[in-house]
Parts: structure tokens; C-alpha cells; sequence
């Protein structure tokens, strides 16, 4: 990297922050299914999940909100979900 690389590099954020943000303003939304949940050892919940688009199973988890965790059946297993996902990157996904 040249002495110019280093004047135009941009400031580091959350890069998770910068993806849900992307997502909420450019991503496309479709029907997904919980498949499980866990509880990691600090408490939060963490979901399992699948979604299908052109044929293709996708499968991710997400870790949710304080907000999100309020309402445990909309995220119980069998349930069906909102999945917003990146149509240039259809693997790339957030619970809606």
C-alpha cells in the first residue's frame, strides 16, 4: 500500500451494523422457517434458520435483540419468518 492508501482508506465501523443497515435498505424479502434455537452462555438466543430462493436451501442463524427476544413464539421452531436477504448475495440474510 502506497503513502495515498493510507489517506483514502475509510474509518472503520461495524461492519455487522454496516450489513443490517445495507439489508434493511436494499435487501428483498422472503419466507423463511425456524429450524432450532439455543441459548448461548451469556443468555442471548440465537436462531437457526432456512430460507429458499430459486430452488436453493439457505440455512443461517442469527443472534437476536433484546426486542426480538421478547416475542419467543414468532421465534419458536416450526415457526415461519420474515428473511430479508441481498439479491446480488442471496446467502447474505437477516431475520425481518
Amino acid at each position: 500500500m502506497g503513502l495515498l492508501g493510507l489517506f483514502n482508506r475509510k474509518p472503520k465501523g461495524d461492519p455487522e451494523a454496516e450489513r443490517r443497515k445495507f439489508l434493511l435498505e436494499q435487501g428483498r424479502i422472503t419466507d423463511g422457517r425456524v429450524l432450532d434455537t439455543d441459548f448461548r452462555p451469556d443468555g442471548r438466543e440465537i436462531v437457526f434458520y432456512i430460507y429458499t430462493l430459486n430452488g436453493v436451501d439457505f440455512e443461517s442463524s442469527e443472534l437476536l435483540s433484546q426486542e426480538q427476544q421478547r416475542d419467543r413464539l414468532k421465534y419458536a421452531p416450526g415457526a415461519k419468518i420474515g428473511v430479508r436477504y441481498d439479491p446480488k448475495n442471496q446467502g447474505n440474510s437477516m431475520l425481518d
